[in-house]
């Protein structure tokens, strides 16, 4: 009996352990689930009055008072910002792009040409010397229903912890490679006090997951040094902003404590994303999975790889006349250039091969999608290697060298997707990251002049050049998604005659899908390097950088008066004095690595 009735009491404590167990478990969950609730709800107010402040843009008001309302609905839609970015890229894209003509060019049969829409185009319109009414009802009005369809439509109920990091490290990150340049901001240069509103968004953020935090002195820490990070940005206007060292010492500052949430937070990510989460560094070699930006299908990328990579790039015997390699055009000494205006029996200067691996288009007209693309077209062009793939593998063969180096590197008998993949892993290695800039901003020195500090805030700032070559890649790779390699239109010039000015015939991204809009865009290259790496422009008409700042600070081929229709170089004055103009160039010196 007693034994029954001990039996009976250990059941009852079990089961109500039990229950106290899934009531906890339920608790959290339900704590979990009202916190993304809260957030739903803060980020759908945004959304809204976004929407309806922007509507007061179609009413009967000043322009003065329309102009007024008009910021007043990009703080609300900066408070929604880093939200919407990350869940709904596209939408965010769409809202806010730059006004441009958008051209999506998928193959032959599905060419696509968008007008731009969205808050830059409000921003122009309504901010010009005469408004066009019209065009500013309708823009507003695209806009303000896109709102409100995302207001009634869109839910963060699939969010988890680890999204939530994401959007706020995705968003530090917005801020310093676009926020503080101009992107989004091209007329009021307003870029400050929106990214200052940015940042107190992450707090509300904050806010609703503080109960995530197990230690609280890190919460403080992230309020603390985002509340600097604010102060920071609020103390200068858009040309005297120091860019370096907000980024040196707060976005990577701030970074640094987002690294130790994901600790405290217990978080793992599915995933990973273009940016390497274990490092507080933008520039660095260790700042981005390199794996994100290639067609390796998570195969590493090993020192065998890159070894047997070597051999094949300096193989003369892989063309057909047997005289030319990949590095005939592409020297190491030279910064893997051939110091050409054209290379031997090319039409186009022959870029550097540093960094080639972060970009989602290859050769000056982005024709190859990926590193063995690029191979293939090097391959099979008659005016290069003109061999066929099959021929490429068989010359491979050929040569007992190989054999050994394919079955150490990839335990595989040779073939031309191998030779590919082999050559991609040497020119993925070509990253170093070790320029004098880059050890400044790891922190490994201190030994940047005010003169090249100066000339980083001007490439970042009143220049404008980060719009376009972006930060910490310095091309036409844009942040944060890293999706797009950039094409521009900026009107090269064919000679350097400024008297009788004409434009280079070369037709550029036309020459591959035949759009009339892209006639003579080019891919926007690197400038990491670039003090090793003349001449400059597709066809190196310039052979200095002081010619090239010239040409840039005049407005580009419109500048020097010649008719480009659809250039996306801004055509006006960029104003820079001598002086500014010597900085500049300074800085871009720093930009030489040591290889």
């Amino acid at each position: 009996m007693k034994l029954l009735k001990f039996s009976t009491l250990r059941a009852i404590f079990l089961y109500s352990l039990l229950v106290f167990l899934a009531s906890c478990k339920k608790e959290t969950a339900y704590e979990e689930v009202s916190s993304f609730k809260k957030l739903e709800k803060i980020y759908k107010t945004e959304l809204v009055q976004t929407a309806t402040t922007l509507d007061q843009l179609n009413k009967e008001i000043t322009v003065t008072e329309k102009q007024q309302k008009y910021r007043e609905a990009r703080k609300h839609f900066k408070m929604a910002e880093s939200i919407l970015a990350f869940t709904d890229s596209d939408s965010y894209t769409f809202l806010n792009q730059p006004n441009i003509l958008k051209i999506e060019e998928e193959d032959f049969t599905d060419i696509k040409i968008k007008e731009p829409r969205g808050f830059q185009v409000i921003e122009e319109l309504l901010f010009a010397d005469t408004i066009d009414q019209d065009a500013l009802k309708k823009q507003v009005t695209i806009t303000s229903t896109r709102l409100k369809f995302l207001h009634k439509n869109q839910t963060l109920q699939f969010l988890k912890k680890h999204h939530i990091l994401w959007i706020l490290r995705d968003a530090i990150h917005r801020v310093a490679l676009t926020g503080i340049t101009g992107f989004d901001s091209p007329v009021l240069e307003n870029s400050l006090e929106e990214s200052q509103t940015v940042y107190q968004s992450l707090l509300v953020i904050l806010d609703v997951f503080k109960s995530e935090f197990k230690d609280p002195s890190l919460y403080s820490q992230w309020t603390k040094q985002l509340e600097k990070d604010i102060a920071f940005l609020g103390k200068s206007n858009f040309k005297d902003l120091d860019r370096y060292v907000f980024i040196k010492n707060h976005t990577q500052e701030t970074l640094k404590i987002w690294n130790k949430t994901v600790t405290d937070w217990k978080v793992t990510f599915p995933f990973k994303q273009p940016f390497n989460y274990q490092t507080s560094d933008l520039f660095s070699d260790k700042t981005f999975n390199l794996l994100y930006f290639t067609n390796q299908n998570g195969d590493a990328v090993t020192a065998d790889k890159i070894a047997l990579g070597k051999l094949l790039f300096e193989d003369s015997s892989l063309s057909k006349q047997k005289n030319m390699s990949c590095a005939s055009c592409h020297k190491e000494a030279l910064y893997f250039t051939d110091g050409l205006a054209k290379s031997a029996g090319a039409t186009r200067n022959s870029p550097t091969l540093f960094y080639a691996a972060f970009q989602k288009g290859f050769f000056h007209d982005n024709r190859a999608a990926s590193l063995e693309g690029q191979v293939v077209d090097v391959v099979n062009n008659p005016a290069e290697f003109h061999l066929s793939l099959n021929d490429l593998e068989a010359r491979v063969k050929e040569k007992t060298v190989y054999k050994a180096a394919f079955n150490k590197a990839y335990n595989q008998e040779i073939s031309n997707d191998l030779i590919r993949n082999a050559i991609a892993s040497y020119i993925m290695s070509l990253s170093p990251f070790n320029s004098k800039f880059d050890l400044n901003m790891q922190g490994k020195q201190n030994t940047l002049t005010q003169s090249e500090i100066h000339g980083f805030n001007l490439f970042a700032g009143k220049a404008k050049c980060a719009t376009c070559h972006f930060a910490p890649l310095f091309n036409g790779l844009v942040p944060t998604r890293f999706k797009e390699s950039e094409v521009e239109s900026i009107g090269v010039p064919k000679t350097k005659d400024t008297i009788h000015p004409e434009i280079d015939p070369d037709l550029g991204r036309y020459g591959v899908y035949k759009t009339q809009e892209r006639k003579h865009f080019f891919k926007t290259p690197t400038i990491r390097n670039i003090a090793k790496t003349a001449p400059y422009m597709h066809n190196g008409v310039y052979t200095t950088l002081e010619e090239v700042m010239t040409f840039y600070n005049n407005g580009g081929g419109r500048g020097l008066g010649i008719d480009v229709p659809h250039q996306t170089l801004a055509s006006d004055s960029l104003k820079l004095s001598k002086q500014e103009i010597k900085d500049l160039i300074a800085f871009m010196k720093t930009l030489t690595d040591t290889y």
